[in-house]
């Protein structure tokens, strides 16, 4: 009798599932979407390139996720990315003894949407997507940043957060976040 009820508990857990899936494994897309354009960003900023590094962010994330073809423009795909930075702020946050900005927050803000090119029905989108990092800079003692060291310690600093900008933005459009 032990045994029996021992059998029929195992197999209970053998066909129940808990729920979960793995994260960044999933996809709530219709099955017909294989190819995904993926145009340059519009930045709205000052900042210089940023629209560029996104896009190719973004791209890459898409193409290593497996299933997908990605294209750099919007024509003969099955849905669409679009999405303009629409601000970036970097303030000082941290400060030498000499008073001189040792730490500084990167915050991007843009609007993504994911729009089926079939029905040109939008299948995800926000409109208010934001990023924050904070990030030091390597001074020496009580010696200024020469401008070439700081936009090159701000430039890995923006290569970082455009890693974690294309991860979320892949991962929100395929697991419908």
């Amino acid at each position: 009798m032990k045994k029996l009820v021992l059998l029929a508990i195992c197999a209970g857990w053998a066909t129940s599932g808990c729920g979960y899936a793995l994260s960044g494994r999933g996809s709530f897309l219709p099955a017909y979407i294989r190819v995904v354009g993926i145009p340059a960003l519009v930045n709205n900023t000052a900042f210089f390139q940023v629209e560029q590094i996104l896009t190719e962010k973004i791209r890459t994330e898409f193409i290593g996720r497996g299933r997908y073809t990605v294209m750099s423009d919007a024509e003969g795909g099955d849905a669409v990315v679009t999405g303009t930075v629409t601000s970036i702020n970097v303030q000082p946050v941290g400060f030498t003894e000499q008073q001189l900005a040792s730490r500084y927050q990167f915050t991007l803000t843009m609007n993504v949407q994911f729009t089926d090119a079939r029905t040109s029905q939008v299948l995800w989108s926000n409109s208010a997507l934001t990023f924050r990092e904070e990030y030091e800079l390597s001074t020496r003692s009580n010696v200024a940043l020469e401008g070439a060291t700081f936009l090159s310690q701000e430039r890995s600093s923006f290569d970082r957060i455009a890693d974690d900008v294309a991860r979320t933005v892949v991962t929100a459009i395929l697991e419908a976040f």
